[in-house]
Formats: C-alpha cells, sequence, structure tokens
C-alpha cells in the first residue's frame, strides 16, 4: 500500500536519497541541482568518467559513479554505493537517454537496438534493480522516468525516439500497477524541448523559432522547469500520483 502522509507546503524531502542517470549534465544534472536545493542526497550515474567531480560541485558529500547504464552489474554497483554512502535509497529519476534523427526508411538497425537499449531497456532495468532493493527492505520509494512528447505524438524523423519513449510511457503504468502494494510510486514526466546544452545546439535558429510557434506557450522549457516538476512527483505532496505520465510541454500535444 502507498502510505498517507501529510504532504508539508514546501514539498520537503529532507534527508532522502535520489538516484539520478544521466547525471552529469542536461536534464539529470538539473534536477540534482533542484534536489540538492531540498536537501536530498544524490548519486549520480553517468557514462562521464568525471562524473564524481560532478557531483561535488553539488556539495562534498554528493557522490558519482562513472559506468554505462546497459550493464547490470553497474546498475547494481550504483545502488550499492548509494546505501554505502547514505544508508538509503528512496528515489530513481531515470533520465539517461539518446535521441536518434532520420527518416525510417534510413533509420540503421544499430541506432534502432542502441536507442531501445538505452531509453527503454536501462530505463526498466534500473528500475527493476531499484524496486527489488525498495520490496526487500520494505522502502516506500518513487520513481520518475524521462520520457517525451515524442512518446505520445508522432514527430518526424524520430521513430525510434518515440517508440522508446511510448515504451517508457507505457512501462512506467505498468510498474505503478505491480508495486503500488509495496508503497512504491512510479511516473513519468514529457517534456517538449528542453533548453539543455544539446537543445540549444539542436533547436536555436530559424526551425527552433517556427517549432515554438506552434506552442502555445511560445517557448521551449529550461531544465530547471522539468526538475522542479521531478521534485514534486518525488515528495509527499504527490503520495496519491502513480502511474501517470505529466506532460511539460507548454500545450503542445492538446491540439
Amino acid at each position: 500500500m502507498i502510505p498517507y502522509q501529510k504532504a508539508k507546503a514546501d514539498f520537503s524531502l529532507e534527508g532522502k536519497t535520489a538516484i539520478i542517470t544521466g547525471g552529469a549534465a542536461g536534464i539529470g544534472l538539473a534536477t540534482a541541482q533542484f534536489l540538492v536545493q531540498k536537501n536530498v542526497n544524490v548519486v549520480l550515474a553517468d557514462l562521464n568518467k568525471d562524473v564524481d567531480a560532478v557531483a561535488k560541485t553539488l556539495g562534498p558529500k554528493h557522490i558519482g559513479v562513472p559506468g554505462d547504464v546497459c550493464g547490470a552489474a553497474y546498475r547494481q554497483s550504483v545502488i550499492d554505493a548509494g546505501v554505502k554512502a547514505f544508508g538509503r535509497i528512496d528515489i530513481l529519476v531515470n533520465s539517461a537517454g539518446i535521441s536518434a534523427l532520420d527518416k525510417a526508411e534510413a533509420l540503421s538497425e544499430e541506432m534502432w537496438d542502441r536507442t531501445m537499449n538505452i531509453n527503454t531497456k536501462a530505463s526498466f532495468m534500473t528500475a527493476q534493480a531499484f524496486g527489488a532493493y525498495c520490496i526487500k527492505e520494505k522502502v516506500c520509494g518513487s520513481i520518475v522516468n524521462l520520457a517525451s512528447q515524442a512518446g505520445v505524438i508522432a514527430l518526424d524523423r524520430h521513430v525510434a525516439y518515440c517508440a522508446s519513449k511510448g515504451a517508457v510511457i507505457a512501462m512506467t503504468k505498468v510498474l505503478a500497477l505491480e508495486w503500488g502494494k509495496y508503497g512504491i510510486r512510479v511516473n513519468c514526466v514529457s517534456p517538449t524541448v528542453v533548453l539543455t546544452e544539446l537543445g540549444h545546439r539542436a533547436w536555436d535558429g530559424p526551425v527552433g523559432e517556427a517549432f515554438k510557434k506552434e506552442i502555445p506557450a511560445e517557448r521551449f522549457a529550461e531544465p530547471d522547469e522539468i526538475a522542479g516538476v521531478i521534485a514534486f512527483l518525488c515528495s509527499d505532496a504527490a503520495a496519491m500520483i502513480t502511474g501517470h505520465n505529466l506532460l511539460i510541454d507548454g500545450g503542445y500535444t492538446i491540439k
């Protein structure tokens, strides 16, 4: 059962510990920075070999574990490192992901497999490892998966990305259904274009300006806007929210 916990006005996360995959940059790092402001202990998991140094910029107690989230041994090592450093893990944010852009008729099998392996398979397997830990240790944990507006609508040249993120949304619902009895909540967020470093590189210019005109908010999202929603979903204020896909798209998908 997911217990009722009276929500605090500031959506407190005091003393909780979060694992964030893809945590060395982009939305993952923005989420880490936001959660640290909420007094959360942070474990960053990332391919970047300097991820521990990135974690230390958030404060001396936070840690980073370099490695490939596609590896089973690595995924377990991240959980073990978090438990060793902080005593327990309460939150998992699956932020690691890639985008392969190509016409459907030209997309290579290699890029299809790589997109699915990182965006979908690794997200599930990391959630599975975290869920097993929570069930064994009787932790009422919270998982937030990074999906995308591309998981609910079709985008040109995004066939692998759309398929992978649609799968993440479906996976989120099934995990929420199965794990609610253990007190584990599972949600996902689906942003529009987010102005990370990669977002700027991909969308600064005429194509991006044209895209903005199709969004009712008339702009793209900033990383901290995604991080704030993730923090809310991890908090006790969201105790009755599970299996939900929260679109953060400025209204783009309402059309």
